[in-house]
């Protein structure tokens, strides 16, 4: 059979493109249909399919629905989006839910195919340019590690096919163990460092250093609790009783051995990356520059406003955003924003996340401290105030219809003196009770404020932004080190370098070992890497998602009372000296009702894909 290859994966790069310098090598117009013999005979052409492979990263994490809404760092603003199904534990081979393109089971194994086919092509490639040939079957050889990571981390094992199927052949496959996916992912990995050591390819695209990140973070989650079967069984009825433990984790073995594995992984790849952004501090900076820091960490060099530090050295691996394309991703001020500015409040920050930002000396926010509950985001971690938006907080210009000259987000309610002086009760514009698009308006009284560009000039509800997706960055890496040298008992070594991070965003040292350390790291890592679709993983591989994934949600009601002989008239803004604010917690069920249950650990595989394939076994607590 004759191969022709439509080059809707060339097409998914110019719309979306890695960035505008990567596709200069794409001004050609070829026809909508060429040979496939003609593809692997010329090197752009065959760089322009490999580059198509990458369309399976989609946006990144910048999804209108993010992953951190299924988890304890956020909440979805609106109904029906399927969101709830998977939060109150209702999902099922026949309701999976909300399914992301960039862990879907059809998309990922559409772009595994693609890779199949280029590693196979490229072996026999006709071209001439070896070293474009070693690049780009090094790419192809990440792209495939990467998506079968995708599937692995959501669903366990999987079927790993190498071969590309012709029409009419048998397609069912039956899962690989766990260690074998693993094993097939860390030697893409290999290969993939190999074959793209020395080369220096755009960014946006694969690199060696990229490939020692991905093969130190399989390594790290195969060690991990969830995948260790003794462990999980002990900690879940419901992986204790399924009867094909081995899909799911490591049913016998050395777990130090993996453990040891996943450090010297993370250590070969922050060798090679270097320290990232400003993680040679001995002591904390102050908390002025350590919000600057974060914020810098966030935009990656890639702000409107210049006055940010260049922090894109973070970025291992990442997608990036081009100004002459319209993305979807772009649009996360947008998707994120308050309502008072026209934004759509999609994915908004819950209490319980808010609660767990530390004060500036290190000591546990609580709602018992007296002090803390009068003034709750006084003196917090600084990393807090770069990534949420809360009552009072100052933000951009406001559009011309909203009335509030100082720029402040109000998510309260607050006593105003009208036209006549009559006392009234007004809502704030970026509540659901604002006369600016209630709808949009956040249900929990925070807002996103990571990840959107803070230059004043860009209108998130009409300008777009070019704020790259971290998918691999040195501070992950750092986080991998960490913990693995926590589970070898190298206390020192892990204290180090946690305290690296922690001077880089202003707050004080941690002196403390043990057990006490483990949940220091874990606290760490939540703070750090908010929004970064690490939490979801996290929670279900240290097995604490009943904990934590399946609390309640919490939000916080702020009411202003004026103080004796104080008042205001419109515009109302933000003032302690005429105000008594109250602020007040509250565990709301009524949009989202958050139940955990313990197959939840898995993603099901569809009823479809289960009927399609006879040989693809069930995950555990879907079979009813």
């Amino acid at each position: 059979m004759k191969l022709t290859y439509k080059l809707l994966l060339v097409a998914a790069l110019m719309t979306g493109g890695l960035s505008s310098c990567d596709t200069d090598f794409l001004d050609v117009t070829p026809p909508t249909e060429i040979p496939g013999d003609a593809v692997w005979g010329d090197g752009a052409l065959s760089e322009g399919f490999v580059t198509g492979i990458y369309a399976g990263l989609q946006q990144g994490g910048f999804s209108e629905q993010m992953l951190a809404s299924l988890t304890d760092e956020a909440v979805f603003t609106h109904t029906g989006r399927n969101i709830n199904t998977v939060n109150e534990g209702s999902l099922s081979p026949s309701n999976l839910g909300w399914v992301d393109a960039t862990y879907g089971w059809s998309q990922m194994y559409q772009y595994i195919r693609a890779s199949n086919l280029a590693i196979s092509k490229l072996g026999t490639a006709t071209f001439t340019d070896e070293t474009l040939k070693a690049r780009l079957k090094g790419e192809a050889y990440f792209m495939r590690a990467y998506y079968y990571q995708q599937l692995v981390r959501y669903y366990g094992s999987v079927p790993i096919i190498k071969k590309v199927y012709a029409l009419n052949e048998d397609y069912s496959v039956s899962r690989a163990t766990f260690d074998e996916c693993v094993k097939q992912i860390v030697s893409d990995a290999d290969s993939a460092a190999l074959l793209l050591d020395g080369k220096n390819p755009a960014k946006g695209r694969a690199t060696k250093i990229a490939a020692l990140a991905l093969k130190a973070r399989v390594l790290l989650y195969a060690a991990s609790d969830l995948h260790d079967i003794p462990t999980a069984k002990a900690k879940s009825a419901v992986i204790a009783a399924f009867p094909n433990p081995e899909f799911l984790g490591y049913t016998s073995g050395d777990r130090k051995a993996r453990w040891a594995a996943a450090q010297a992984a993370a250590k070969a790849a922050l060798d090679a990356s270097g320290n990232g952004y400003k993680l040679n501090l001995t002591a904390p900076v102050t908390q002025e520059q350590g919000r600057l820091n974060y914020i810098s960490l966030a935009m990656a060099g890639a702000s409107a406003d210049k006055s940010l530090d260049a922090s894109a050295n973070d970025i291992i691996f990442g997608r990036y955003f081009t100004p002459s394309q319209n993305e979807g991703a772009r649009q996360t001020g947008l998707n994120n924003g308050p309502n008072g500015y026209h934004n759509w409040a999609g994915n908004t920050p819950i209490g319980t996340l808010v609660d767990d930002y530390e004060m500036m000396d290190g000591t546990p926010f609580s709602w018992t401290n007296p002090t803390h509950k009068a003034n709750p985001y006084a003196n917090r971690d600084p990393r807090f105030y770069a990534t949420v938006m809360y009552d009072g907080a100052n933000w951009k210009p406001r559009p011309s219809d909203a009335k509030d000259p100082a720029n402040q987000i109000q998510t309260g309610a607050y006593d105003l003196l009208d036209d006549k002086g009559a006392l009234v009760n007004r809502k704030g514009l970026d509540t659901r009770s604002s006369t600016i698009e209630d709808w949009n308006g956040s249900r929990t009284g925070y807002y996103m404020r990571k990840f959107i560009d803070p230059n004043p000039s860009l209108y998130d509800n009409t300008d777009r932004q070019n704020i790259p997706w971290p998918f691999f960055r040195v501070t992950e890496n750092v986080f991998n080190y960490i913990e693995a040298s926590i589970e070898l008992g190298e206390d020192a070594v892990a204290l180090e370098w946690l305290n690296k991070i922690r001077f880089r965003s202003g707050m004080p040292a941690l002196k403390v070992s043990g057990a006490a350390l483990k949940e220091a790291f874990r606290h760490e890592k939540r703070i750090e890497m908010a929004y970064e679709e690490q939490r979801y993983h996290d929670a279900r591989r240290w097995m604490i998602a009943k904990e934590t994934l399946g609390r309640s949600l919490q939000y916080i009601n702020v009411i202003g009372k004026f103080k004796p002989g104080k008042s205001m008239k419109e515009p109302y803004h933000y003032d302690p000296t005429v105000y008594d604010y109250t602020y007040t917690p509250v565990e709301e069920k009524s949009h989202e009702n958050r139940t955990w249950v313990d197959k939840m650990y898995f993603r099901p595989f569809s009823r479809d894909e289960i009927n399609r394939n006879d040989k693809l076994v069930q995950n555990p607590g879907y079979d009813k």
